[in-house]
């Protein structure tokens, strides 16, 4: 008979049965909204990653420090259609932009230009596209590729005019702005302590559901005779 232990292979058999009972009910749309278990997990913690991902105060304080410092670059537009709808935004920030071809140059206050950018990613991180498209005509995921685009090749240009810090802050309001205004958009941002009991469920019973799955298969082979053993040491004669 193949089964050499009734009462490993019965637990095993009772172990991965109810793994299928729960994997069900994971898979079900039952919790909030028609979403089910992997759908709710990965909202709550996208909600979460965005509430701890709100850098945009901290960097207006420290963009109001270039206030007054000028900068110059120039740099190429990646695509045609993009030069005229760049320079409208950053004239709007109070940039001068001059554009031939695809070769834009572009000069002003950086604490002025840095700050009219955070503006914009304040209002998307806070899901206000509308009051973005009001002040620039476009859609506000449109402004804030078309910001990120520019001030990469700005600080790229900043850089090889060995002006660090300039290049440090440009590149900050991109990372720590308009990448999670982006990425983050239409999702509603949570604090991590007013979730902290889900969190914390959630990851430990992803522990014990794998170790779950592992138990009912060391069961179910004990129970077939099949186990890990210790190999005897050969002893020279």
């Amino acid at each position: 008979m193949l089964i050499k232990d009734k009462k490993h292979f019965n637990m095993g058999l009772t172990l991965a049965a109810s793994f299928a009972v729960v994997l069900l009910i994971i898979f079900s749309p039952i919790f909030g909204g028609g979403k089910n278990g992997l759908q709710f997990s990965d909202d709550l913690f996208n909600k979460l990653s965005k509430g701890s991902s709100y850098f945009i105060p901290k960097l207006n304080e420290q963009v109001t420090k270039f206030d007054g410092t000028m900068v110059s670059t120039t740099f190429n537009i990646d695509k045609a259609e993009d030069v005229q709808r760049a320079a409208q935004i950053f004239m709007a920030a109070g940039a001068q932009v001059g554009a031939e071809g695809q070769a834009v140059t572009l000069s002003g206050d950086l604490g002025k230009i840095l700050s009219s950018v955070l503006k914009d990613s304040d209002a998307m991180f806070k899901n206000d596209s509308d009051s973005v498209a009001a002040r620039h005509g476009m859609d506000g995921r449109e402004v804030l590729a078309l910001q990120h685009n520019v001030l990469s090749k700005m600080d790229k240009e900043l850089k090889k005019q060995k002006k660090i810090e300039e290049s440090n802050i440009v590149n900050a309001v991109m990372r720590r702005a308009i990448e999670p205004s982006y990425n983050f958009y239409g999702i509603e941002a949570q604090r991590v302590i007013d979730k902290a009991f889900t969190m914390i469920f959630l990851l430990v019973f992803y522990v014990v559901y794998t170790m779950w799955w592992g138990f009912a298969i060391f069961y179910l082979f004990e129970g077939i005779g099949l186990s890990m053993k210790k190999s005897k040491v050969k002893k020279e004669v």
